[in-house]
């Protein structure tokens, strides 16, 4: 599903879900434009999901709002091109972090898979006797690299992070990860979401050689987190979902006939399972923020 051409605006950039416009007007904005292609395993996948850039679009500005005061973001303008009117954004383009910045309020996914092997998620060790879905005292940072499309991203421990980034970076990347996750439980569970785990993206302003860390890209939303139905959380196995774990659990079941060892690339997603992922997508902004999607 290739970037749709818009008037006006020069296409930079394609990512596994976004696509990066110029305006040629504004050589300090950028276009955000969020498609609706899904990624798993590293893969994009070959089938969209009717509506997905839209719930990621107004999910991430309903939760700018209330996480405000906690940090700054990125958004200028939702007065956008009509062909992409609600799945995008005018943006402040900014020196990006070049790290996937991770944090983990449960134990689950990735995480459990190295806490098994090492009794530690990215260098931080964690209780010992730990199950699947069990609530951690606090979120831990549990970072990783920023790889290409196409390749796999790579658990990196704090030190790693400040090693890349510097010190001062590093810090206030740890910290704001954990305090967006924490406060988005703080909303979520409200609303009987649990949020297990997330993955935010800043950029980085200087102001007489001081950064401060701008929020970027998109935040809780059911791509870039593990969402979780509060009433039904029950840890010792893996949990039911309102993200893209779905899509995950239909590839890795014999129903899908892929073998992710095989280097292949997964196969188009049948209807069922569109519907049902983009049913779980609209429950989750609706649920979230008591709105009815579109």
């Amino acid at each position: 599903m290739s970037a749709p051409t818009l008037p006006g605006y020069t296409h930079v950039y394609s990512g596994k879900v976004r696509d990066l416009y110029a305006p040629d007007d504004a050589p300090d904005q950028l276009l955000l434009v969020a498609s609706d292609r899904i990624s798993a395993f590293d893969y994009v996948l070959d089938t969209p999901i009717p509506d997905k850039g839209a719930v990621l679009t107004q999910l991430s500005l309903w939760w700018f709002d209330r996480l405000s005061d906690v940090v700054p973001n990125h958004l200028v303008s939702t007065d956008v091109p009509a062909d992409v009117a609600g799945r995008a954004v005018l943006c402040r383009r900014l020196e990006m972090v070049p790290v996937e910045c991770i944090a983990r309020a449960y134990l689950t996914g990735g995480g459990l898979s190295e806490y098994a092997e090492k009794g530690s998620v990215s260098g931080v060790p964690l209780p010992r006797g730990l199950v699947d879905g069990d609530r951690l005292t606090e979120p831990v940072f549990t970072p990783t690299t920023k790889a290409p499309v196409g390749e796999h991203d790579l658990p990196m421990t704090a030190a790693e992070v400040a090693e890349l980034v510097g010190a001062d970076i590093g810090d206030l990347a740890d910290g704001l990860t954990r305090r967006i996750l924490a406060r988005g439980n703080e909303i979520a569970i409200e609303r009987g979401i649990i949020i297990a785990d997330t993955k935010v993206e800043f950029g980085v302003e200087r102001t007489d050689g001081k950064p401060t860390l701008i929020l970027a890209d998109e935040v809780l939303t059911p791509d870039s987190s593990r969402f979780w139905p509060a009433e039904e959380w029950e840890p010792g196995h893996p949990q039911p979902s309102f993200d893209k774990q779905y899509v995950r659990d239909w590839l890795t079941s014999p129903a899908s006939g892929w073998d992710r060892r095989s280097g292949e690339p997964p196969p188009p997603l049948p209807d069922d399972v569109i519907d049902r992922t983009r049913q779980k997508y609209v429950d989750a902004y609706q649920r979230l923020t008591g709105r009815r999607f579109g």
